[in-house]
């Protein structure tokens, strides 16, 4: 019996609605377009309609109203863009009008008109709710005159788009909403929702590369949830190889080649970090003893000063090679301040420092990527220590 209850509560809880996520100034921004659509198309129809041979039938519709929600609440809808909304209305009065001649039992001309204009937008591309009200409308007041469905059937969904346009655009809406082109290197996220789409095989009121950068943002907002939350020390590579000022570069060298890494740093006695070298460096101390020795057999004897002095002496160690300015970040840092690091100037690793800023772990975009995907596994590398 509980349990029947129960369910009865829960069935009854679904059909409360779920709060509308739009604030006071989008409300506004909609109730007042609603209003502005409605009054000029009322006002441009009641005064070229008066005097006319139309002047019998009403200057504006009652699906105008339904219309105008979807034009002015929801223009980035499929349902809401100009097509559908002076196709689906105009189609579906149309339909309506041969129903009220070829059918003359009211109900059944009432559901044949719906039925058929809900195809025919189908088949049009112009699927619109309010276009259903206007085929059960014609049915209901006996319209059969094809005249009505120009005066004021197409003349009020015109008018409404047009100001839909115009009003939406103004307040910094899309409309109408533009299909985006298919970007070459997204190609698999393109094909994957389009297998969700298609096997969820349901009408959608919303346009697809609306819900593709719905997708998108909610991953980024996921990343970045997930990046407050990290600090440097949570998923920093803990087991160091590094090297002393005295290394010698041959030692190093041979580090950089057995353990396949990209940088080495330079501690001292204390575990301070006082430089870093890359295979970077390397190459740049190797051109510069070829560019001093190609200064020197152009010059002979010294006839003409070189471009660049040479250096003192061969580089031997790697404190005559490191690089000195070294960006470290504590290790109590949140990772999220470190992303513009990686991503816009260049570093692939940065040296974490803990307390008297004692090198505790090295963090590399590996490490970034593996925080992203839900991976905090620690890499497994060797515990080496030159010099």
């Amino acid at each position: 019996m509980r349990g029947a209850a129960s369910a009865a509560r829960d069935w009854l809880r679904a059909l409360w609605p779920v709060p509308i996520a739009v604030d006071w100034h989008e409300r506004l921004r909609v109730v007042c377009g609603a209003a502005l659509g409605i009054l000029l198309t009322a006002w441009l129809c009641h005064h070229a309609g008066a005097g006319s041979a139309a002047s019998a039938w009403p200057w504006l519709v009652a699906p105008m109203g339904a219309s105008a929600v979807l034009v002015f609440g929801v223009p980035a809808s499929p349902m809401a863009q100009p097509w559908p909304v002076i196709g689906g209305n105009t189609v579906s009065a149309l339909v309506g009008t041969a129903c009220v001649h070829w059918i003359a039992t009211p109900e059944l001309a009432a559901a044949v008109a719906v039925s058929v204009a809900v195809a025919a937008m189908f088949a049009l591309r112009c699927l619109h709710p309010p276009g259903g009200a206007s085929a059960l409308l014609v049915v209901l007041t006996g319209v059969a005159e094809p005249s009505f469905v120009l005066f004021p059937v197409l003349a009020n969904a015109a008018l409404l788009a047009a100001v839909g346009v115009a009003y939406n655009t103004a307040t910094r809406r899309v409309y109408p909403h533009r299909h985006t082109a298919r970007d070459a290197g997204a190609e698999a996220l393109d094909a994957d929702l389009d297998a969700v789409i298609a096997r969820y095989n349901q009408v959608l009121n919303i346009d697809r590369d609306d819900l593709k950068a719905l997708l998108e943002d909610t991953h980024l907002q996921a990343y970045q949830r997930k990046l407050a939350n990290i600090r440097c020390g949570d998923i920093m590579s803990r087991k160091l190889i590094t090297v002393s000022r005295g290394t010698p570069l041959a030692q190093a060298w041979a580090l950089f080649r057995t353990h396949r890494i990209k940088a080495l740093p330079v501690i001292d006695a204390y575990g301070g970090i006082v430089g870093i070298v890359t295979p970077a460096d390397f190459v740049r101390a190797r051109e510069g003893e070829e560019d001093a020795a190609g200064q020197d057999a152009a010059n002979p004897g010294g006839a003409y000063p070189r471009n660049r002095p040479t250096p003192a002496a061969k580089p031997e160690i790697v404190g005559q090679i490191m690089t000195r300015k070294v960006q470290v970040a504590r290790v109590d840092r949140h990772l999220a301040e470190l992303v513009p690091l990686f991503g816009g100037s260049g570093h692939h690793h940065i040296p974490i420092v803990g307390d008297q800023g004692r090198l505790v772990g090295i963090l590399t975009q590996s490490d970034l990527v593996a925080a992203l995907s839900g991976s905090t596994a620690t890499p497994t590398v060797p515990a080496v220590r030159a010099g």
